[in-house]
């Protein structure tokens, strides 16, 4: 596959983003921003277009993908129905980082858009400039992250340009992302709030709209058990697995598939106990049972089946302690260089100066997740840039956005924890 790139700058201005929009109506597939990630789009209603983005991107097909509108209003045309609690969280979250799974309207999308499901996932993105997009489109737009599958999602439009230059018609250029992370999925079932995957919108935030219940899928690396948790904060492991079996589809476990590549790497034995060599030679990998995860279907959410977020080496994050944790990365990081590997650490602001390593990026404040959210796909691309083959990583609280940050940054990870 070989298409010509064009690139449209904010210096262009109505003139860029006509040429962009016009090149969507045809059937294109363009990169634009959003306040998350930048997103590659095509006509949600075409499956030809659609096949595009997964053709660019690499992407497995039973992932189904994001349809972006330009006002809330707009929803009532892809989906059968919308429940009371539905239209109060658009109300309070669009235009916003929040994506609604709804039943689909019949023939409204591509059945390529929906990986064939009854339902589709929507969302109305915050980003003007991405709103006048669709807009002048006239057409509602199918996007997933704008990056080659299994790749750091992309916050610059630079990011695109190194994984899709001559993948896809176009990139509008609207300069760097606010959150950093992909939008935060729902569904909602009766009056529970269900979050299929963490992003924009944190749980605390949906609790206090929704007023009930707000139930977690946790299908992610590093979360083997489903929990529950309460309107007023109570966390029940493996609350409402039954429900949640039926449409948080977590196929392949981002752990087992980090277990695999450690494997791969000599780092774990078939007991996924640590291994004498390898990249990973320190780290101990949780190992998930990939069957069972299988058994519960499609998923109805991207970014809660394959491997995501991925840095080309290997990496592994600690947790604990403030000085345990210090010491367990610098332990992780010597082992590496001791074998000849270029090793990095991912760290916060507070703890930078305390490492010697190959290259030591902060994120941000400790205390500060949305800096680190913000900073981190930039920060795992930089790894890859200097040629990191091996990455120790300090996880941060998971309060608020925290939650999706130490999501994205277990599935980068595969799952994989440094012995603290």
């Amino acid at each position: 596959m070989h298409t010509k790139t064009k690139y449209w700058t904010p210096a262009d201005g109505d003139a860029g983003l006509n040429e962009a929009a016009a090149a969507l109506a045809a059937g294109g597939v363009v990169a634009f921003p959003t306040e998350t990630v930048y997103g590659l789009g095509a006509d949600a209603r075409s499956e030809a277009a659609a096949e595009r983005i997964f053709a660019a991107k690499g992407r497995p097909s039973d992932n189904p993908l994001i349809v972006h509108l330009a006002e809330a209003a707009d929803v009532d045309a892809l989906a059968a129905e919308v429940s009371p609690l539905e239209r109060t969280l658009m109300a309070a979250f669009w235009p916003g980082p929040l994506t609604l799974v709804l039943p689909v309207r019949s023939g409204a999308v591509a059945a390529r858009v929906t990986a064939g499901l009854d339902t589709v996932a929507v969302r109305v993105p915050a980003h003007e400039t991405a709103r006048r997009l669709i807009a002048a489109a006239g057409c509602p737009v199918a996007a997933p992250s704008a990056n080659r599958s299994g790749r750091p999602s992309p916050t610059l439009a630079r990011h695109v340009r190194d994984d899709l230059d001559g993948r896809i018609d176009g990139v509008l250029d609207g300069g760097p992302t606010g959150v950093g992370v992909e939008s935060t999925v729902v569904r909602v079932l009766g009056d529970d709030v269900h979050i299929l995957r963490p992003g924009g919108v944190t749980a605390e935030q949906l609790r206090e709209a929704a007023g009930g219940a707000v139930r977690i899928a946790a299908s992610d690396a590093g979360e083997t058990d489903r929990i529950a948790v309460s309107g007023a904060g109570d966390a029940v492991a493996g609350g409402g697995a039954d429900v949640l079996a039926e449409w948080a589809g977590a196929g392949e476990g981002a752990s087992a598939a980090g277990t695999g590549a450690a494997r791969a790497a000599g780092a774990v034995d078939a007991a996924g106990t640590a291994g004498a060599s390898g990249a990973a030679g320190a780290i101990g990998a949780t190992v998930g049972d990939a069957a069972a995860a299988d058994a519960l279907g499609a998923p109805r959410s991207p970014g809660v089946k394959y491997a995501h977020y991925a840095p080309q080496g290997v990496m592994a994050i600690a947790s604990g302690a403030p000085e345990a944790v210090r010491a367990a990365v610098q332990a992780a990081v010597d082992d590496a260089r001791r074998r000849g590997e270029p090793a990095g650490v991912l760290c916060c602001d507070e703890h930078a100066k305390a490492y010697s390593a190959d290259a030591v990026i902060a994120l941000g404040p400790r205390a500060a997740p949305a800096a680190a959210a913000q900073a981190l796909y930039a920060a795992l691309r930089e790894c890859d840039a200097r040629g990191l083959r091996f990455i120790a990583a300090e996880a941060f609280p998971e309060e608020g956005i925290g939650a999706a940050l130490m999501n994205r940054m277990r599935k980068a990870a595969g799952g994989r924890a440094l012995p603290v």
